[in-house]
């Protein structure tokens, strides 16, 4: 039988892997009051397999503002503070007793700096459900002055989350999070490469990723990505995340990310409206190293089980995607109870 390449071994800087299939990370909701709950360990562990890699879901690197915290941001989890990271070492626990690598995806509430008085609608922090989110909301803009303290809070929650126990962390930096508006690419993306650089000086580039789109439709947007990724190689990142354009509202397999691809030296992360034979093609083709799925490992929780047997797959239920919303007094409803195969 021809391998499947999704499930064939993959080096990924000191991480052997198993198999190409990569929980992407996706907003939950389920971490009250900021602090990672116990039912975390159970869900991450149920998609954890040995030599498989997890991403957690966005992880605040500091306390929200009063003006920072629209309903569509509570109860994510954060890493800033001791009981944070005492909460999260048996997540991260449970997780490797399963044998997986599991990266810790840090984010701030802020945009990149700007002017602080000016607002820019973006969706939620995460965009895993293929881009569509029910709420909207628009994150402040980081004050010049206050880019310095941002850049550190990064670099401080990269350590704790070493310290929880994480093989490395993710950078948020999809939706305009890292991006100045105004001037070259040099200093539209400094904020970016400075928190890249920080990071990387404090734990490592060797377990550091970065998460990124291409920022808009517009070819100058474009290229913007572009010399953001082709300057993670100087700063010896491990690995780029990159998420696949929208072509007619949805995001599909467009090899639109190819140009990304081929400008960064370390592994690639391709994510975005793929199933079983987009991503096998993905890895076959070479486009991708790695595939992140979002939905369908939410749904499925032994998903690399069901892509080698071709088994079917579970719907997931979109209701209970946030614990603000429908699963909030049932954590567990949407969370952990998606069926394994017999």
């Amino acid at each position: 039988m021809e391998p499947i390449p999704l499930l064939t071994p993959y080096k990924m800087g000191q991480f052997e892997l198993s198999h190409r299939v990569v929980l992407a990370p996706m907003t939950r909701q389920r971490a009250y009051g900021g602090v990672p709950q116990p039912h975390a360990a159970l869900y991450y562990s149920q998609r954890a397999t040995p030599g498989g890699l997890l991403i957690s879901e966005a992880t605040r690197v500091a306390p929200a503002r009063q003006d920072e915290e629209p309903a569509s941001f509570r109860d994510m989890p954060g890493v800033w503070a001791p009981e944070q990271v005492e909460a999260w070492r048996p997540v991260v626990d449970a997780v490797h007793a399963e044998g997986a690598v599991f990266f810790c995806q840090l984010w701030h509430a802020a945009a990149a700096p700007g002017d602080a008085v000016r607002e820019r609608q973006q969706v939620s922090p995460q965009m895993s459900y293929d881009g569509r989110r029910e709420e909207l909301t628009s994150p402040r803009r980081v004050a010049a002055e206050d880019a310095p303290g941002v850049v550190d809070a990064f670099r401080r929650a990269a350590r704790n989350a070493i310290d929880a126990g994480f093989d490395g962390v993710e950078l948020q930096g999809t939706n305009g999070y890292f991006v100045v508006d105004g001037g070259g690419p040099e200093s539209r993306c400094r904020f970016a490469l400075e928190v890249v650089d920080a990071v990387a000086r404090e734990i490592g580039g060797h377990r550091l990723g970065l998460r990124l789109d291409q920022f808009t439709a517009e070819p100058d947007e474009h290229a913007l990505a572009l010399h953001v990724v082709s300057r993670l190689n100087d700063l010896g990142v491990l690995y780029c995340h990159m998420i696949e354009p929208k072509v007619d509202g949805r995001r599909r397999v467009s090899r639109r990310l190819l140009p990304y691809r081929e400008a960064f030296g370390g592994t690639f992360i391709a994510s975005g409206g793929y199933g079983r034979e987009e991503g096998d093609a993905a890895v076959g083709e070479g486009y991708a190293d790695l595939v992140a799925y979002g939905r369908l490992f939410l749904a499925n929780p032994d998903l690399p089980r069901r892509f080698e047997l071709g088994a079917p797959l579970n719907d997931c239920v979109s209701a209970t995607f946030y614990g603000a919303g429908a699963g909030a007094a049932h954590p567990a409803v949407g969370y952990t109870d998606y069926p394994f195969l017999e």
